[in-house]
């Protein structure tokens, strides 16, 4: 039975897979749909993520073929081909992807035998196959992966044993992306291997190309990203390594360390001086502000990679009391739920939180109702609530529309000594 969603946290899969593109750079997206979808897809998403604007396209910029009722009767493919030579002739991009909206999905133009009549000039044209009603946003992050490993990835019999892909921090949907991805590719760089990032600064089509002779997919998500995961092994013979979610903080960061180090044998020594020496600079700032903020009985409410990494960090490494863990992902396995209940109950000493998976604003407001509160980790949606009620908040999730995030992150050791800082400035 059909049920209605109040103030759902994203978009269609349009959303999604533009949000991927977007981050990338150089990609342009060509969307076949009607008229607004390009604009609602960017304000939907990317505009709702910390105030960053795409820099290559976004919004009204976007092309798109704005299909009207003559395109749903007499068909939009000629409409089609017209716009892609159009942005081959005006953007200068290095690919071009077709995502093709509801309309065009509807009424079965074939996209795909299009972009293959173009790739036969030697233009780099793409299809996407997914219709925004398919899914949400994390679905239209599945997508894209899905169009990059069967078009874009390059195969490659020689691997390099110091390069890794790491993924799962799906781009504007987790508002710190960018600076956690940044953290996360230092710490790496410190054990001496190359990253594939795919997204953000530096990062363009030939990282996603060249992720084929990787030695290793780092994943850091509970449960995206398993198809390409799968496609990744048996077409490229790259193996994945899983976390649970970004970590956070020196217990989460120095395992994942540890953790990479012995998946891809790296020197025991080397890993262990990484880890000495960031826990040590860490640990330093930890130690001077003892004592500033305890007794914190918190909430979290956000996506299954963000609560993780909040709750666990912020009961493990800074000893606040979870409460409750509001999981805000549209899981439709058993299997997904039961692996984040568990990650969120694997706490060092202190009793889990109460676990709940909702993605309505009414029930989570009802929810947060029923428990005793001082400190209360959301998005946009949730700062009403707290206003009302008197509660500490910290805007830290998505939707993210009251403050501006570059590359700040809350990820890793650096990471978390911002997250602490934010939460003193918000007492």
């Amino acid at each position: 039975m059909p049920q209605m969603l109040e103030s759902p946290r994203g978009n269609c899969v349009l959303g999604g897979i533009n949000a991927v593109l977007a981050a990338v750079g150089r990609l342009c997206p060509i969307l076949h749909s009607g008229p607004g979808c390009c604009m609602q897809i960017t304000a939907g998403e990317v505009l709702q993520s910390g105030g960053k604007i795409p820099y290559f396209l976004s919004g009204v910029s976007i092309p798109s073929t704005n299909m009207l009722e003559r395109e749903v009767v007499f068909g939009g493919e000629q409409k089609l081909r017209d716009e892609i030579q159009g942005c081959l002739d005006i953007i200068d991009a290095d690919a071009y992807f077709i995502l093709n909206g509801c309309t065009s999905a509807i009424i079965g133009d074939d996209i795909k035998n299009i972009a293959e009549d173009f790739r036969k000039k030697n233009y780099p044209v793409y299809p996407i196959e997914t219709p925004g009603f398919a899914g949400d946003s994390f679905l239209g992050y599945e997508a894209a992966f899905k169009a990059f490993t069967d078009y874009i990835v390059k195969e490659s019999k020689i691997k390099q044993k110091n390069l890794v892909n790491l993924i799962g921090i799906m781009p504007y949907h987790e508002p710190f992306w960018e600076g956690n991805i940044e953290e996360l590719t230092r710490i790496l760089n410190a054990l001496g291997l190359e990253v594939n990032s795919f997204f953000g600064y530096g990062q363009s089509i030939k990282n996603i190309e060249k992720s084929g002779a990787a030695a290793l997919n780092i994943i850091v998500n509970p449960w995206l990203l398993k198809g390409t995961q799968k496609t990744y092994l048996e077409k490229f013979n790259v193996p994945s390594i899983r976390f649970s979610s970004t970590p956070i903080g020196a217990t989460d960061t120095s395992n994942f360390i540890r953790k990479i180090g012995k998946t891809l044998n790296i020197d025991k020594n080397l890993v262990e001086k990484v880890i000495e020496e960031n826990e040590k600079y860490v640990y330093y700032f930890y130690e001077q502000a003892i004592g500033k903020l305890s007794w914190k009985k918190f909430a979290v409410v956000g996506d299954a990679n963000s609560t993780i990494g909040l709750t666990k960090f912020l009961a493990n490494d800074y000893s606040f009391t979870p409460v409750v863990s509001i999981v805000t992902d549209s899981l439709y396995h058993q299997s997904d739920k039961d692996e984040i209940e568990k990650e969120i109950k694997n706490l060092e000493y202190i009793k889990p939180p109460k676990i709940i998976f909702e993605s309505d604003y009414y029930n989570i407001i009802e929810e947060l109702k029923k428990h005793d509160i001082t400190l209360l980790l959301g998005s946009a949606n949730e700062i009403e609530f707290a206003m009302e009620k008197g509660i500490q908040f910290l805007e830290l999730t998505f939707p993210m529309t009251e403050r501006l995030v570059f590359n700040r992150c809350i990820a890793g050791y650096k990471g978390s000594l911002t997250l602490i800082e934010d939460v003193y400035d918000n007492l």
